[in-house]
């Protein structure tokens, strides 16, 4: 196990002492800042209480990766499938992250916290995002498909688009601007 440890300014791609592999390790309490970690495996890793600042971590494998109270800021995370994740204990918080294409299907995500994000063709489909917040992201041709959005906090995103009748949406929070959205399958004109 690595605890309390900050790496900084790793590359994947360059020869670090700093650590030989992310795969079947266990981080506790560590924070990653400026890591450029894209295309790495993350397989079978726990992260805890764990912070990536600053970094890029497109296209990591994440077969059965572990990820409990993480946080991610101003971080780029293009295509990532957090479906593969443990799902046990999994909680994460995402901060000014650039997400496109990510996937996040059938997960529990329940108060998760999603803020001032580029959220752009984003999978939740049959993920449960129950009193979840999505503040100030971009959420355009993210994907809600059977998805438990009951008590989430939509007020300040924007390009939304949900089909209330193939979702859970009780109790959610929209604001004026982006409650038209709820209203795209039915390709009518609103003046």
């Amino acid at each position: 196990m690595i605890e309390d440890k900050d790496f900084n300014g790793i590359n994947i791609l360059e020869p670090t002492d700093q650590i030989s592999s992310f795969t079947r390790e266990e981080f506790e309490n560590c924070t990653f800042t400026n890591c450029v970690l894209s295309n790495s495996d993350f397989s079978n890793s726990i992260f805890r209480d764990c912070e990536f600042k600053d970094c890029d971590l497109s296209l990591t494998q994440l077969k059965n990766t572990g990820f409990n109270n993480v946080s991610f800021v101003n971080c780029k995370l293009l295509g990532l499938d957090f479906s593969y994740c443990n799902s046990f204990l999994l909680s994460m918080n995402f901060k000014n992250c650039l997400l496109k294409m990510a996937i996040f299907y059938k997960l529990s995500l329940k108060n998760t916290s999603f803020q001032n994000c580029e959220m752009q063709e984003v999978d939740f489909s049959e993920s449960d995002l129950t009193n979840a917040s999505f503040d100030g992201c971009n959420l355009d041709k993210t994907v809600f498909d059977h998805t438990n959005l009951e008590k989430v906090d939509f007020t300040t995103s924007y390009n939304l688009s949900i089909d209330p009748e193939r979702n859970r949406i009780r109790k959610a929070s929209f604001s004026i601007n982006n409650v038209l959205g709820l209203l795209n399958k039915y390709d009518i004109n609103i003046d």
